[in-house]
């Protein structure tokens, strides 16, 4: 069938933390490519990027929708479209881009892969005796159940730290003493930026040792018992962090030349989906797509249908009471309804001069800074999230509370405990 410049091919890879959507013509020009986090919802985000293709391209004019990923096989039968295990979508993608490489890393959010590839010698060209650029899957690994040491790990350690993933990746590359991070949990990795945090480790030093714990943790746990034959391929939404980049670099100990960042990264699953369904390798690497060997798109209303009737919720659980209306509760008790880092218990604030102690734990998530007298009651607190900056932390519920105090109070000591007691301290 003869194409006009409007035909085009879908490709859309939905993984665990997002979905990954090209758009292809039949002489593989990619004219759109698009990174979406799917926030915990894949099929409405699958059905989103495709509605929003489907309002630049008319419908007739898609000759075929490729999925793969993990969502990827659940909307490949109700949208029409084919699926592709990721292995081999991936596989597909760099035969056609860098078929050069004999290791391919891939790290998604919750998942990662080695992929082991090698030249297929069985194929020749029209039987000319000289050798193709195809290349075959020979061995591949990949992660268990956990998802630590992958791209929802990174996610995590941002968060505790206060940064984007953007802020974290560029942050990484300011160390030059990584110090060791566990990488195999993220409760290890946890207790460890707790250590680091106390010792007053710069942020930048603790970034960079989580990316090189992800690198160790891929080598020896994924790549354990394997080579890494060069070129390298690193790929997956992960590569666009440049901490991790230079991590595998370094722990691998590759050259500029054999450690390749393909410019489509983060959209090669998908973009293996399209070349491997289109054609199912009977073509040659340089031949169009023949939508023939592809599945038929029929739309988006199954999809619509299965979201609707799936997302349909039960009788729940009648809601918790409220303090107030709770059989237990007591009005004598002090009530604090919001425990932001604008606490305040005015009752309690002094009113003249008093001796004070001043209290302060330091923890992992939170920071709490009290006042008290010297009957043990309450005069004044602050409730804060240590945000991965504890010495800011305590710094910020000292100035609210001398805020509020002024020279009212005479504090007679201090008492500090919390994981971070050492370095407040």
């Amino acid at each position: 069938m003869s194409h006009n410049r409007h035909d085009v091919f879908i490709g859309i890879d939905i993984g665990s933390v997002s979905a990954n959507t090209v758009v292809v013509t039949e002489n593989r020009e990619i004219l759109e490519e698009r990174y979406t986090r799917t926030k915990g919802q894949p099929l409405e985000t699958a059905r989103d990027v495709l509605s929003d293709i489907l309002s630049r391209y008319p419908i007739e004019t898609i000759k075929a929708v490729a999925a793969t990923g993990t969502g990827g096989k659940t909307i490949a039968p109700l949208i029409g479209a084919s699926w592709t295990n990721e292995v081999i979508a991936q596989s597909k993608a760099i035969e056609y881009f860098h078929p050069e490489v004999r290791t391919a890393i891939e790290m998604g959010g919750e998942d990662a892969k080695m992929i082991l590839l090698a030249p297929d010698d069985a194929v020749r060209s029209q039987g000319s005796g000289v050798r193709s650029k195809k290349i075959r899957v020979e061995d591949f690994a990949m992660n268990a159940v956990c998802a630590a040491g992958t791209g929802s790990f990174l996610d995590q350690q941002a968060t505790r730290l206060g940064l984007t993933i953007e802020q974290f990746g560029e942050l990484a590359l300011k160390s030059k003493n990584p110090p060791r991070v566990a990488g195999r949990c993220s409760v290890f990795a946890k207790s460890d930026m707790i250590h680091l945090q106390q010792a007053a480790t710069p942020d930048y030093d603790i970034v960079a040792g989580l990316c090189y714990a992800v690198a160790r943790n891929f080598k020896s746990t994924i790549g354990r018992g394997k080579t890494f034959l060069k070129p390298v391929v690193f790929q997956g939404g992960v590569a666009a962090n440049p901490g991790v980049r230079k991590a595998f670099k370094d722990v691998l100990e590759l050259g500029d030349n054999e450690f390749i960042i393909p410019k489509y990264f983060a959209s090669m699953g998908a973009l293996g989906a399209v070349f491997t369904a289109d054609y199912r390798g009977q073509i040659s690497n340089l031949s169009p797509i023949n939508e023939h060997h592809a599945s038929q798109f029929k739309g988006l209303k199954e999809l619509e249908e299965y979201i609707a009737s799936g997302r349909k919720k039960g009788k729940g659980l009648e809601p918790l009471l409220s303090p107030a209306r709770h059989p237990s509760y007591n009005k004598d008790w002090v009530q604090i309804s919001n425990l932001s880092s604008k606490v305040l218990i005015g009752d309690l604030s002094p009113v003249e001069k008093v001796n004070v102690y001043l209290g302060i734990d330091v923890g992992s998530v939170s920071t709490n800074v009290v006042l008290i007298d010297e009957e043990s009651k309450l005069v004044a607190r602050r409730y804060l999230a240590t945000a991965g900056r504890p010495i800011e932390a305590v710094r910020q519920g000292l100035k609210e509370i001398a805020e509020e105090c002024g020279d009212r109070v005479n504090v007679l000591g201090v008492g500090t405990t919390g994981s971070g007691r050492y370095l407040t301290g």
